[in-house]
């Protein structure tokens, strides 16, 4: 059984640092490249970053480019999530993602076949 398990989310001000973590298991983790999205309420699922399998390839949504770090440590089967200079539009629930591509950073949801449950992220401003 799949379980992509995401840790690290909490209560920040304005200008913070947090750091996300998704520990997988049940999956060939290191052919899998890994995607973070975020949803705020009322709002539809948005993407943020995605790692290739090795590491070879990041990218990241403009609204998060030279913020945001995504890295992933495949002995650990653990992609991170670090946020810094976090903004009050940064307010969302955090989700990472598994895609059986390795080779892809898609930014589509439907890419992706496995998710975990999500981490609450709220920044006061």
């Amino acid at each position: 059984q799949v379980q992509l398990v995401e840790s690290g989310g909490g209560l920040v001000q304005a200008g913070g640092s947090l750091r996300l973590s998704c520990a997988a298991s049940g999956l060939s983790f290191r052919s899998y490249s890994m995607g973070w999205f975020r949803q705020a309420p009322g709002k539809d699922r948005e993407f943020v970053a995605a790692i290739t399998s090795s590491s070879s390839y990041i990218t990241y949504s403009d609204s998060v480019k030279g913020r945001f770090t995504t890295s992933r440590d495949n002995a650990k089967n653990t992609v991170y999530l670090q946020m810094n200079s976090l903004k009050a539009e940064d307010t969302a629930v955090y989700y990472c993602a598994a895609n059986p591509n390795g080779y892809s950073n898609s930014r589509i949801p439907t890419a992706y076949n496995h998710w975990g449950q999500g981490t609450q992220v709220t920044v006061s401003s």
